[in-house]
């Protein structure tokens, strides 16, 4: 496939470099709701909220999903970049690790005296659910 047809995707986190390679599309979690970027898209800089990256790979119908904790989207016509504090592959996700999160944070929302603790919460609950949301998609496109 012809690089007019794809774009290079880097997602970087704090800690490492988790994906880098080609990508026909890439679906990420912006703040007013889902950016699709294709080859050549026009110049962009953005925030993004907690939530799944999905990347169309070049070549198959497969999609590769991976949680980024929030972060910054900057879109050159050839390059697409994602700068945030946590990238982990979908399939690298625990499950019960973000049932828990989600469930102290909800209870913390309960409990909470101060706007700092309910801010806090509400942070700890939008992560736990966009990883939620990301292993069910994962098992979505595995079953499909």
């Amino acid at each position: 496939m012809s690089d007019a047809h794809s774009l290079q995707l880097e997602i970087v986190s704090a800690e490492s470099q988790v994906y880098s390679g080609k990508a026909l599309r890439v679906i990420a979690p912006g703040h007013d709701g889902e950016l699709g970027i294709m080859p050549r898209h026009l110049p962009l800089l953005t925030s993004l909220k907690p939530g799944q990256v999905r990347i169309q790979l070049p070549e198959s119908d497969e999609e590769e999903v991976i949680y980024v904790s929030g972060g910054t989207l900057e879109v050159q016509p050839e390059t697409v970049t994602v700068l945030t504090d946590i990238a982990t592959r979908a399939e690298d996700l625990d499950e019960a690790k973000a049932k828990q999160a989600k469930e102290r944070s909800e209870k913390l929302l309960q409990d909470s005296k101060s706007e700092f603790d309910h801010a806090k919460a509400r942070a700890e609950l939008a992560q736990a659910l966009a990883q939620l949301r990301a292993i069910k998609s994962l098992r979505k496109h595995k079953k499909g």
